[in-house]
């Protein structure tokens, strides 16, 4: 058994590690999971206490599980894969991790989501605004898993809702390079850069605001043909060209609340910029 943490980060990947690594940097005591065993080393050298969960059924270890929920603060950041199960395995993890969270001393939650939990609503979209999806929509499975957290009187959860994760790695100049013809250039792109992701969430423990739906987006909005062939060209990519004159469906995220609330100012506000 080790001792008590003051945050447990379940996923320990390509947002939560940087998370581990920052809060660590802080003098918090961390503990972070992973799925691959290679990386149980790695999490260590960073002083980062490290745990292999695997939330399958057939995998999961409770023992291990219950020694990893032995925490003030659990930030849950497991992505789902929905187009592969349209979710159903995502949220059989979700159960079996709230069984488990049910009998540990965690209070506060931090959930990081996801802005597809909303539909295209031709305009500015606010936290509110899930109030439009429907059980049918592709984005109802992330609310749901949203719902059992947010839900429950034995912790405090707060939702940050990601618009599109880049930075790092992450090139958006790849996504549509080469391609032609792509319908929706006149749409907004919602993106959100690693480095404001880490500090929104580490400002959002160390401010304690609990119980909160954050939309968690760059401020520019810059229309899809615009961004993709820059971002393209910017790694000497072969631009993609996209419909013109096209009838065109969209959601504007607003990170209005985020930026009143916390507050909070963006390190990387322009996606023109990212690249």
């Amino acid at each position: 058994m080790h001792e008590k943490a003051d945050i447990s980060i379940l996923g320990c990947g390509w947002l939560g590690l940087p998370l581990a690594e920052a809060l660590v940097n802080s003098g918090k005591r961390v503990k972070g999971s992973t799925t691959s065993a290679a990386k149980l080393d790695m999490l260590e050298q960073k002083g980062i206490q490290p745990y292999l969960i695997n939330l399958q059924p057939e995998a999961l270890d409770e023992t291990k599980l219950a020694d990893f929920l032995d925490a003030d603060v659990l930030v849950l950041n497991i992505p789902p894969k929905l187009r592969s199960d349209a979710g159903s395995s995502y949220l059989e993890q979700l159960h079996l991790l709230l069984k488990a969270l049910l009998q540990a001393p965690v209070k506060k939650v931090l959930f990081a989501s996801s802005t597809s939990v909303y539909n295209d609503l031709n305009r500015i979209v606010t936290e509110d605004d899930t109030a439009h999806t429907k059980e049918t929509d592709p984005g109802y499975t992330l609310l749901k898993g949203e719902k059992l957290f947010m839900e429950r009187e034995e912790w405090l959860t707060t939702i940050v809702r990601f618009a599109g994760l880049v930075g790092e790695d992450r090139r958006p100049g790849r996504f549509m390079a080469g391609k032609k013809d792509i319908p929706g250039g006149d749409a907004p792109v919602n993106l959100i850069h690693r480095d404001d992701c880490v500090m929104i969430l580490k400002r959002i423990i160390e401010q304690e605001k609990w119980g909160e739906i954050y939309n968690a987006c760059s401020e520019a909005h810059p229309m899809r043909k615009d961004f993709y062939p820059a971002a393209a060209m910017a790694l000497n990519l072969e631009p993609p060209t996209f419909l013109e004159m096209e009838e065109t469906n969209f959601k504007l995220i607003s990170n209005q609340k985020l930026k009143d609330d916390l507050p909070y100012v963006f390190q990387h506000p322009d996606p023109m910029y990212f690249f």
